[in-house]
């Protein structure tokens, strides 16, 4: 028998037996705390599942339980101060599908007991070790001035229709999705569920517990290369007023694919609370559970690790482009059932060439993919970055010299102003991000060599500019806004960068 650590857990005493897992998987599996989130599955990097030990805030997936013998461990679940966080959070639109949120919590916690009122550069420096990819880390920011003030009522049903227009899935909006109870899949496997790890060779190795199967599975985390970005595609020839060319992105959405199931079941679908980007839109998790469920005759979770995500994932579908003075042009795109209707629908300017490329798989699903890039071609050669997105919303941005970026959205009724922002300034994000930073590296037989989720490129809190966002409702029917956002953004970033002919601009 393993031996036992003793601790506190939210002032109460546990004791877990320790077979060597880590205190993530001791608060989550054996003690039944699912407030603390695996984001990086496991590499100590997204921040998704901070605690506070002895009042100090550590990631817990890198923990190992036998560090935390005798010590005071503090979760989202046993924080005092938790509801001032989640009406501050929900109040900002700090939170989204509310995965990334409990660790940010209790990092911020940990900030504000040192620092009651800390300065905008003292949160910024405490969110260096989290990611999030929905808000753009400035309505977090804006929380921890809002705790404690009267909040406006809202109609939170209203907020949750226009979170599930802009995040094409369901999507709870409220003050617990702060504290990290959107229902995610992992989250409401019973507990005696057996659990599924993929093995470096493609099976499925499956355990009593998160530890054994990883045990059985014998993976060695990858990491993250020293190689640069490749681009895959040449521009077409022509006589083009600007070209471009972009590498393979991905989507980095916080939640790592995962289903459960029982046996003859219906598995749960990895699109708990949130859309994920299209990133999960084809996941076959839900599958895997219920063949290996009905397998082995028990509920079975089955869990990618975050590197299965980047291998297995889709990605955005690099392209090669031109275009002409008058906004029309060429386009070609890596080879994606249904990218070539996409563009068309929207710039019916462009003529699209499917090309077959070497590289990770790639999903029209994933948010814009090829008409945003042929939008920002043909606001190019325009005195304006404006967009119009599939199903009418139309956004404009411009950025000033000094970073700020000012975006203005029409998309319909507005039906909630805070989560219509939310959407925007996290749009905005991820298109500064995109255009800027973010790719991954491929080599000639198309395998992904950024394996860690720091590697992707994603914008940290510090280097976050200001976003400004003016909503322009109307009474027609409420459509996608953040969407044209992110095209707007990324042509606007795009032009004030000079128009350079690759994306990322700063690789």
């Amino acid at each position: 028998m393993p031996p036992t650590i003793s601790f506190s857990l939210n002032g109460a005493p546990v004791e877990v037996a320790d077979d060597g897992c880590s205190l993530l998987e001791a608060l989550r599996d054996r003690l039944g705390d699912r407030s603390a989130k695996d984001g990086c599955s496991p590499q100590g990097q997204c921040g998704c599942c901070t605690v506070l030990v002895d009042g100090q805030p550590r990631v817990a997936c890198v923990t190992p339980l036998a560090r935390i013998r005798g010590r005071a461990v503090t979760t989202v679940a046993g924080l005092p101060s938790a509801a001032v966080w989640a009406d501050a959070l929900c109040a900002t639109g700090g939170s989204q599908c509310g995965f990334c949120t409990p660790g940010i919590v209790m990092r911020l916690a940990g900030l504000t007991a040192r620092e009651p009122d800390p300065s905008p550069a003292a949160v910024g420096q405490a969110l260096l070790a989290h990611l999030c990819r929905c808000t753009g880390w400035q309505t977090i920011a804006e929380a921890v001035g809002a705790r404690g003030s009267a909040h406006p009522v809202r109609d939170l049903e209203a907020a949750a229709r226009r979170a599930a227009i802009e995040g094409g899935a369901p999507q709870r909006v409220g003050p617990a999705v702060a504290l990290g109870e959107g229902g995610f899949a992992d989250d409401t496997a019973p507990p005696d569920a057996l659990v599924a790890v993929r093995a470096a060779d493609g099976s499925w190795a499956v355990g009593e517990t998160l530890a054994e199967a990883r045990r059985a599975a014998g993976k060695i985390q990858g990491r993250r290369t020293t190689a640069g970005p490749v681009w895959p595609i040449e521009v077409p020839d022509g006589d083009w007023a600007r070209t471009l060319r972009t590498t393979w992105v991905e989507p980095a959405y916080l939640e790592p694919d995962a289903s459960w199931c029982r046996p003859g079941g219906e598995p749960v679908t990895p699109l708990a609370n949130g859309g994920a980007f299209g990133g999960k839109s084809a996941s076959p998790v839900g599958g895997i559970a219920r063949s290996l469920a009905d397998r082995h005759g028990r509920p079975v979770r089955v869990l990618w690790s975050r590197e299965d995500v980047v291998r297995l994932g889709p990605k955005r579908p690099p392209i090669a482009a031109g275009v002409r003075p008058d906004g029309t042009g060429v386009l070609h795109v890596a080879a994606t059932p249904g990218v070539a209707a996409a563009i068309a629908a929207v710039v019916p300017g462009f003529e699209v060439v499917e090309r077959s490329v070497v590289g990770p798989a790639t999903s029209a699903s994933l948010r814009g993919a090829g008409w945003v890039e042929a939008c920002v071609l043909a606001a190019s050669v325009a005195e304006r970055d404006v967009v119009v997105a599939p199903g009418g919303a139309r956004a404009e941005a411009r950025i000033d010299p000094d970073g700020t970026v000012h975006v203005s959205l029409r998309c319909g009724s507005v039906l909630d102003a805070v989560v219509l922002r939310s959407y925007a300034i996290g749009a905005a994000h991820q298109a500064l991000g995109w255009v800027r930073r973010e790719h991954l590296s491929v080599d000639d037989t198309g395998e992904v060599h950024d394996l860690t989720i720091r590697s992707f490129g994603v914008m940290r809190a510090v280097d976050m500019p200001r976003v400004e966002v003016t909503l322009d409702g109307d009474d027609g029917a409420p459509v996608n806004g953040s969407d044209a956002v992110f095209a707007a953004v990324a042509a606007a970033a795009w032009r004030a960068a000079g128009h350079p002919g690759r994306w990322p601009t700063e690789a």
